[in-house]
């Protein structure tokens, strides 16, 4: 161990330690103690120990040692363009989604993002799969969704994305999921795979509409303050591991999802693959009504699209 001491960054998910997140998040810390001889520790913290994922991002910005894995378009209000990580029916695949988080116009709004909120993006590769309908009547269109009061992230892309499809978006903490649809205070929700799982909310649920409305892709930050702390030889190497850990929990993802499926299937729920085209058209006009239509160019031009 060095003769000063170290730098510790604490980092909480509100996912459980058995999710692609909480695997990634657990691989970091072991590479990262070891890449820098101990002078940057890494504490996890599963299960919103410090608190739902906007809590954690105001602890941050308050000054605290905490750090997440975080949804992109909560980051939206201190840069507006970083919402179109999170835009509807947007990246075709995860590898188009990593390519994008590494160029260099998405790096310009992370170094943004510590000028503003406090906050220091470390990677926005973490994958943690399509965000599917979940409900408890059948949905083939939006007009299914009519009235539905449909839990979803309190970000505006995410609020009006869901408004689109025709339900009614209900911004409640992923932590208080499983009880509200348990006590009927909403109707639905959506969520990517592994979290339904992971949640168990497939015994609060009957279906599960395979709409992909949203890659949840996500990003893992901490605060500026103890990140300030790290020199930049480690700061480098803590970058370095974020992104490439990000790409295994990513892979996780991906691998999981499909058998994440197969199980809540078995436990009752009903999987139905839907038309995507009417979603799609329902969704179009959150890009002009949220000004993200230079930024989806952006996107086009770094995918070569």
């Amino acid at each position: 161990m060095p003769a000063f001491a170290a730098t510790t960054l604490r980092i909480g998910t509100v996912l459980a330690p058995n999710d692609p997140m909480g695997q990634g998040l657990e691989k970091f810390k072991a590479e990262v103690e070891k890449a820098t001889n101990g002078e940057v520790l890494v504490q996890v913290f599963h299960n919103s120990q410090l608190g739902d994922t906007t809590e954690m991002i105001d602890q941050a910005r308050a000054g605290a040692n905490v750090g997440t894995v975080t949804d992109v378009a909560r980051l939206s209000s201190f840069v507006p363009s970083l919402a179109i990580m999170s835009a509807p029916f947007l990246f075709d695949t995860y590898e188009q989604a990593d390519k994008f988080a590494l160029s260099e116009q998405y790096l310009a709004w992370g170094d943004e993002l510590k000028e503003k909120s406090g906050l220091v993006m470390l990677a926005s590769n973490w994958y943690q799969g399509p965000r599917h309908a979940l409900t408890q009547k059948p949905v083939s269109s939006p007009a299914d969704l009519k009235g539905v009061r449909m839990r979803t992230i309190g970000a505006p892309i995410w609020i009006e994305t869901i408004r689109a499809m025709g339900a009614e978006p209900t911004p409640i903490a992923w932590g208080e999921v499983y009880s509200a649809l348990q006590l009927g205070s909403i109707d639905a929700a959506e969520a990517q795979p592994t979290a339904i799982k992971g949640a168990k909310l497939y015994e609060v649920i009957k279906h599960v509409t395979k709409t992909g409305h949203i890659q949840l892709v996500t990003a893992l930050v901490v605060s500026a303050d103890a990140w300030d702390q790290i020199s930049p030889e480690n700061q480098k190497i803590v970058r370095d591991l974020a992104v490439e850990n990000g790409r295994y929990a990513s892979q996780l993802t991906i691998d999981l999802g499909e058998q994440a499926l197969a199980d809540v299937a078995a436990n009752g729920v009903t999987i139905s693959e839907v038309d995507l085209a009417p979603f799609k058209e329902a969704v179009s006009g959150v890009y002009g009504l949220l000004e993200l239509e230079a930024e989806a160019a952006v996107v086009n031009e770094v995918l070569g699209r």
